[in-house]
C-alpha cells in the first residue's frame, strides 16, 4: 500500500541558510517532499519548490523548469492561494502546469474554489492530468488568513467528491487527493485517514521539526 505524501511548504522561512540545513535533516523523510524558499533548493538537494515560471529567457527574477530540474526538483506548488492572493491568475497557472508537465516534474496544483478547476486545466490531455496531484487548499482555513477558520473532514472530503466528479466528466478518472489547510498533529489522522485523501500539504507545522516529525510517524501508518 502507498503511504499517505506529505508536502512540506516552508514559504519564507526559515532566514538563514543555517536553520534551513537543520530543519531539512530533521524532515528529509521518505514520504516527504520539502518545499523551501528557492534560494535554498540547491544547498539542500531538495525536491521540491514553491514556484516556477513557465519560460526562460527574458524574465527577471524568474526560474525555469529547467533550472529547477538540474537541482533534484521533482515537484513544484502551483497555484497557492497565497500566490493567487497576490494577482497570480488561472491562465498563469495553466502556462506554468504545462511547462512542468513538459519538463516530467509534477504539478502539486492547489485548488481553493471548484470553478478555478477546469480554467487551470484548459488544454491539458488526459494523459498529462493522471501526472498531477491536485490539492484541495481553502483559503479560508489557511493560518496566516486573518479570518481563518478550521475546515473538517467531512467538509474536505464533500468538496474533493465534487473535484473527483468534474475530473471524471473531464477526464475519465478519479484522483485521491491531497489537502491544505492549516494541517496540523492535532488534526493530521482525521484527515488522512479518509480514503479520498492522499496526503497532505503543511505550512505552518512543517517550521516545527519535532511537531512535522510527529506528522510523518502519523502519515506513515496511515
Amino acid at each position: 500500500m502507498q503511504h499517505k505524501l506529505l508536502i512540506a511548504n516552508w514559504k519564507a522561512n526559515p532566514s538563514t541558510l543555517e536553520e534551513a540545513r537543520a530543519l531539512f535533516e530533521a524532515e528529509n523523510k521518505p514520504g516527504v517532499v520539502i518545499c523551501p524558499p528557492a534560494v535554498y533548493i540547491a544547498e539542500l538537494r531538495a525536491s521540491g519548490s514553491q514556484d516556477v515560471f513557465w519560460e526562460s529567457g527574458a524574465h527577471t527574477g524568474q526560474l525555469s523548469p529547467d533550472m529547477l530540474k538540474q537541482f533534484g526538483v521533482t515537484h513544484v506548488l502551483v497555484g497557492h492561494s497565497e500566490r493567487r492572493a497576490v494577482g497570480e491568475t488561472d491562465e498563469m497557472i495553466n502556462k506554468k502546469i504545462k511547462a512542468l508537465l513538459a519538463s516530467d516534474i509534477t504539478p502539486v496544483l492547489l485548488i481553493g474554489e471548484i470553478d478555478q478547476l477546469t480554467r487551470d486545466l484548459n488544454g491539458v490531455s488526459a494523459d498529462d492530468a493522471q501526472k498531477i496531484l491536485f490539492t484541495y487548499e481553502p483559503a479560508w482555513a489557511i493560518s496566516t488568513n486573518p479570518n481563518a477558520h478550521p475546515s473538517t473532514p467531512k467538509n474536505a472530503v464533500s468538496t474533493i467528491h465534487e473535484m473527483q466528479s468534474i475530473l471524471d466528466k473531464m477526464y475519465k478518472f478519479k484522483p485521491a487527493m491531497l489537502y491544505g489547510g492549516s494541517v496540523n498533529v492535532s488534526n493530521i489522522a482525521d484527515f488522512l485517514k479518509h480514503p479520498e485523501i492522499s496526503g497532505a500539504v503543511v505550512g505552518g507545522a512543517s517550521l516545527r521539526a519535532d511537531e512535522f516529525k510527529k506528522m510523518i510517524e502519523i502519515a506513515s501508518k496511515l
